[in-house]
């Protein structure tokens, strides 16, 4: 039987106020603060950790695209998980993978051995983004995009902040640190849990209806289409050969063969029908996706093209990126503005226009200052689209399938994470870097276009 708890904010013996967005957004914050700077700290050490391993710069990008790719397929695990756990439960697991997975990556003797530790940590934190997200989007409307508002602009600061934290720690203490730093949340989840009342009534909310047997078929096919359309982006990056690409590329056709099959045999599975039948709900997923690979693309070139530029370290990298990262907070005060003069997809389509801006200004200027500029406006799409379409999400689909709708929304927005950086690895292995980001413009252009004729929750 799954575990009712109450609902978020809902009165506890009468004395509980109103639910405040403002205050839970601060404390969910704080707790995905050590799983967004994992994305954008090690982004800055990749130099070093290429050298360091003797491995081509091409081929770390596997250690972001890693973290996008496990965290992305643990997010629809998550969501179903939490038609039986509460939570809570799911959080604190999330957490603990995501330390054990860290502190492997960070004592990894090899590139394949800290690769294996960021797919352990991706998992724990996609867990982990989930049960706070599940939190969050429980909360009623203004509440709840108050404080999905205060999570994007936590992420987005910490995710760019994290090359400044990166860029030092890379500095003073080195890569092997950098890629621990996410162990820290550990203890933030022990001193929120210490806040035994608070933090019970934050973990709370109602889970989907009762579950049924886990459809651990529809789960692999889904892995393994995600799995060989990351692989096949880096493949020429990284060396792979001929015949393992092929066979990578077959694994890939097949599961996507397999997915329609499963989608279309089981509408219960894994991938409910009816919650990718809904309407908008794939379109926003897409668009959600194209503006987090133009941001986590420009995330994984930009410090190396700030460091040829000005023939600084990792530090420098960091410092010079951070007014970048102040944009986040800008981006995530004003969606709440936004939200109340125009449409989901009216902001969507602004944001995934400022994305394909951010793009094509790296790609086309040299020199440091258009790398901040452009980095600026694609953390003001992530940050954006973080707020508007995950709060979007579950107004899409029937509210037994919340949960079950989050972990696959969110599951294509950080897929889209793991695909950018790929991409942009992949391609500049054939091209020249400008090349590389000016064709990875093309997935936040093509979600503006989405917004602009699908129109999803308008």
């Amino acid at each position: 039987m799954p575990q009712t708890i109450p609902a978020v904010g809902a009165p506890s013996g009468g004395s509980d106020h109103a639910p405040d967005g403002r205050r839970l957004g601060l404390i969910l914050g704080m707790l995905v603060l050590p799983m967004y700077v994992a994305l954008g700290a090690p982004s800055v050490a990749l130099p070093a950790i290429g050298r360091a391993l003797a491995v081509p710069f091409g081929a770390t990008a596997w250690i972001l695209a890693a973290w996008s790719l496990t965290s992305a397929l643990a997010m629809p695990v998550a969501g179903r998980l939490m038609a039986r756990w509460s939570p809570l439960r799911v959080l604190v697991a999330g957490v603990v993978v995501l330390a054990a997975g860290s502190a492997l990556a960070g004592a990894g003797p090899t590139l394949p051995v800290v690769i294996a530790g960021r797919l352990i940590g991706g998992a724990g934190a996609g867990a982990t983004v989930i049960a706070v997200f599940a939190v969050a989007t429980a909360l009623p409307g203004r509440e709840r995009i108050r404080a999905l508002g205060i999570i994007a602009a936590a992420s987005a600061t910490a995710s760019a902040c994290g090359t400044l934290l990166g860029g030092a720690v890379t500095a003073w203490l080195g890569w092997r640190a950098v890629l621990a730093i996410p162990v820290l949340a550990l203890p933030l989840l022990l001193a929120a849990l210490a806040r035994r009342r608070t933090f019970t009534r934050i973990a709370g909310g109602e889970p989907d209806a009762p579950a049924g047997r886990f459809d651990l078929v529809g789960a692999a096919v889904l892995s393994v289409l995600a799995a060989s359309l990351i692989t096949l982006l880096q493949a020429h990056s990284v060396g792979l050969p001929g015949p393992v690409t092929l066979a990578v590329a077959g694994a890939g056709v097949l599961a996507a063969v397999g997915l329609w099959w499963r989608v279309r045999r089981t509408p219960d599975g894994f991938v409910p029908r009816r919650v990718i039948a809904a309407r908008g709900f794939l379109p926003a997923g897409l668009i959600g996706g194209t503006i987090f690979a133009g941001y986590y693309g420009v995330l994984f070139v930009a410090p190396s093209l700030i460091e040829q530029a000005t023939g600084g370290g990792a530090l420098e990298a960091g410092a010079i990126l951070v007014p970048a990262a102040a944009c986040s907070v800008l981006a995530g005060r004003l969606v709440g503005t936004l939200t109340d003069r125009f449409t989901g997809w009216q902001v969507s389509a602004g944001l995934a226009a400022l994305t394909v801006v951010g793009v094509l200004v790296v790609a086309v200027f040299d020199g440091p200052i258009p790398v901040v500029v452009g980095a600026a406006l694609t953390v003001c799409g992530f940050a954006g689209a973080q707020a508007v379409l995950v709060g979007l999400a579950p107004e899409l689909v029937a509210a037994r399938d919340r949960d079950t709708g989050q972990g696959l929304f969110n599951f294509m927005t950080a897929l889209g994470g793991g695909i950018g950086p790929a991409a942009v690895a992949g391609l500049s292995g054939i091209a020249s870097v400008p090349v590389a980001l000016a064709v990875l413009a093309a997935l936040p252009l093509a979600g503006l276009v989405l917004t602009l004729t699908r129109r999803p929750g308008a």
